[in-house]
């Protein structure tokens, strides 16, 4: 599944929980370093596919009454579209893979800035950063699902998209987050 940029502060945080309690990495400066370079680097991942994707919107547009004469579906188009420049823009489109690659990105950028050490395999962490991950990537949308609950059994009736609905939504699901040792 693909991570959306309001959840990078999220995975990192969880990540960077996780590699704190798994009991075989030293902290050398804290959660919060670590933090922000997994945030870094899951902000600059995303980013990468949204180029590719802007490109992709692009060039889908540029050729849109070829594709409409030949009756070409859109979305097929793009996804081959995508699959084809995906290595020009440095994205990796198996997710399996990409959170494979960003685990090692991460753990790889906290050893070189001595922001962790540990005397385990270095695959045994990096398998901690990608179960992050994934767990995350599993519990966001049943946590989406219990704030919007929660907010609906509110007195006052919110609309979904105002700034209240949006704040009140933000300060739950991250409360949420806490309730579920996913934020510190």
């Amino acid at each position: 599944m693909k991570i959306r940029l309001p959840h990078a502060p999220y995975i990192a945080n969880k990540i960077a929980i996780d590699i704190f309690n798994c009991g075989f990495v030293t902290m050398q400066k804290g959660l919060e370093p670590v933090v922000k370079v997994a945030e870094d680097l899951i902000i600059a991942d995303i980013k990468k596919e949204t180029a590719l994707e802007e490109r992709v919107s692009e060039i889908l547009e540029q050729n849109e009454d070829e594709m409409e004469f030949q009756r070409v579906d859109r979305r097929s188009m793009f996804w081959l579209i995508k699959k084809k420049l995906a290595k020009e823009y440095g994205v990796i489109l198996s997710y399996e893979d990409r959170y494979n690659n960003l685990s090692h990105e991460i753990l790889e950028t906290c050893w070189k800035n001595n922001l962790i050490e540990y005397n385990v395999t270095e695959n045994r962490i990096k398998n901690v950063v990608y179960a992050s991950i994934e767990h995350y990537i599993d519990s966001y949308q049943e946590i989406e699902d219990v704030v919007a609950e929660n907010i609906s059994h509110y007195k006052r009736k919110l609309v979904p998209g105002s700034e209240e609905y949006d704040l009140i939504f933000e300060k739950l699901y991250e409360e949420e987050l806490k309730r579920r040792g996913m934020l510190s």
